[in-house]
């Protein structure tokens, strides 16, 4: 199965294990819920499901890489303690709680959420001294002396033996408690979390062209070449910061997250090209529906590969300013909620102070909440900014309150009510704007390209990119429903002849 998969069937079983009766105990006994087994390829993106599945049901994470360990740090120190026993005593072996399962409590502690996933990597390429006492966990769901706390399901994940000359086999005892699930590298379903992440255009681009390239492991006589999606997205990143900082982009800095000297040969000569074709192309002229003709001609003389590429400047973007828009919708959406209890208080009357009072009140209690979900790991990117935007709110309106003339609780409102209106119709003004925009993106498609394979990437690309699907629901666009209706209209079509030529004799 490909990695999306594996997130539906992993985030379907954590919640069924975690489901209770009216007793409050566990559907599934903790001794049933057996551990999940990722197998795949290293960089598939097993660690990154993980916090996404955390992050959608509202529990904690714990990650441990499981090669570092020692049998000491996995299964605690021991100690000499004197016990009775028939009346005697005698020195028996203890041993302190191992560090992952203090880890478990740390972040129950310091986030007040009590259910978790714990998440051990690399669980097959364990020391010789831990192998024994891993088996007996993975059984038993104990380390050492101390039992994993309830609530708290076990997922690990580990390399093929073709991946890992350390990789260790489980025997069939072992392997016989587990639910093992294979997960294999798969470009499409990547690309679609690509598009979610904004991963660098460039990157996107490229492997629509060479979709081959997308995961390459393999033995030369120069040792062992590998090119992953964790090198992908890694790359994505530092290409942006060295584009922001006019940094010069070279094979020395590509072989460092590509470990193929074809696909790093290849991709960073696409990354030339790629530069070359923004400065040909006038992106931003496009996008305000002003292209030049020049622009017009020179797309429909290029060639599928180039067509590709302008497509994917345009999208990254369009997509980049969707992007905003929807995370200012969230923000204006989740303000809304502290808004409506000061509006409440500010209708019973009072003085000014009681507003602020609130106010420092909510900022204090949304850093709190933000805080703990962030140490369990269970707090997106997204999430994290939209709450500091309402922090910053009213943190700033609380402050300018107070160094205006406001006396009343309802006076001191109205000035909050005019400063919310204000950035909601900021929002509105560049929401139209990137309506403008996307309709400029549509007609230069539709012109320069007609109703071929470009507008099916590009109607194709904002339905399954979440923003882009998002703001199409929230705000609507004319084009996307025209074009998006033509081209299920065609897919009918294409259906219906298809089935009259199975019924011709």
């Amino acid at each position: 199965m490909n990695i999306k998969q594996a997130k539906e069937y992993i985030r379907n079983t954590v919640d069924l294990y975690l489901k209770k009766d009216g007793f409050g105990e566990y559907r599934i006994p903790v001794v049933r819920q057996r551990p999940i087994f990722l197998l795949g390829a290293p960089g598939v993106g097993k660690t990154a499901i993980m916090e996404q599945i955390a992050q959608e049901l509202g529990i904690a994470l714990v990650s441990y890489s499981m090669t570092h360990h020692t049998r000491q740090s996995a299964l605690g120190l021991p100690f000499i303690e004197t016990k009775e026993y028939g009346g005697l005593e005698y020195k028996v072996s203890e041993y302190t709680m191992s560090e992952i399962i203090a880890s478990i409590y740390d972040v129950m502690r310091e986030s007040g959420i009590r259910e978790g996933i714990l998440f051990l990597d690399e669980i097959n390429c364990v020391s010789e001294t831990l192998a024994p006492s891993m088996l007996q966990f993975l059984q038993y769901k104990v380390f050492g002396r101390h039992r994993v706390p309830e609530g708290w399901v076990i997922v690990t994940a580990g390399n093929p033996p073709e991946y890992n000359k350390s990789v260790r086999d489980f025997d069939v005892v072992t392997m016989d408690r587990l639910k093992v699930l294979d997960v294999e590298a798969e470009y499409g379903v990547w690309k679609e979390y690509a598009g979610n992440q904004g991963i660098h255009n460039v990157v996107t681009s490229y492997l629509e062209l060479k979709k081959e390239h997308f995961y390459k492991i393999e033995t030369t006589v120069k040792g062992r070449s590998y090119v992953t999606a964790r090198g992908w997205e890694d790359l994505s990143q530092i290409l942006t910061l060295y584009e922001e900082e006019g940094l010069t982009v070279d094979e020395t800095l590509v072989g460092q997250y590509l470990r193929n000297e074809r696909v790093v040969k290849e991709f960073t000569a696409y990354y030339d090209l790629y530069q070359k074709y923004k400065k040909n192309y006038h992106v931003e002229e496009i996008l305000k529906g002003e292209a030049p003709e020049e622009a017009f001609i020179r797309a429909k003389a290029a060639s599928f590969d180039e067509r590709l590429s302008l497509l994917s400047m345009l999208m990254d973007k369009m997509l980049g300013e969707i992007r905003e828009r929807m995370e200012t919708a969230d923000y204006l959406n989740d303000l809304m909620v502290p808004l409506k209890a000061l509006r409440g208080l500010a209708e019973k009357g009072g003085e000014m102070a009681a507003v602020t009072e609130m106010m420092e009140r909510q900022a204090e209690g949304k850093k709190k909440l933000a805080d703990s979900l962030r140490k369990a790991n269970s707090l997106s990117d997204g999430d994290w900014r939209k709450h500091r935007a309402v922090i910053q709110f009213l943190e700033r309106t609380k402050k300018e309150l107070y160094a205006g003339d406001a006396e009343t609780a309802a006076d001191a409102f109205g000035q909050i009510k005019k400063k919310f209106e204000a950035e909601v119709a900021a929002m509105k003004s560049e929401t139209a704007v990137t309506k403008e925009r996307l309709h400029g993106l549509f007609t230069f498609v539709e012109t320069a390209f007609e109703e071929g394979n470009e507008m099916l990437i590009l109607v194709t690309e904002l339905t399954v990119n979440t923003a882009g699907a998002r703001f199409i629901a929230t705000f609507g666009c004319e084009d996307y429903q025209k074009h998006n209706e033509a081209l299920r209209l065609s897919e009918r079509q294409e259906s219906l002849v298809h089935e009259i030529e199975k019924l011709e004799l």
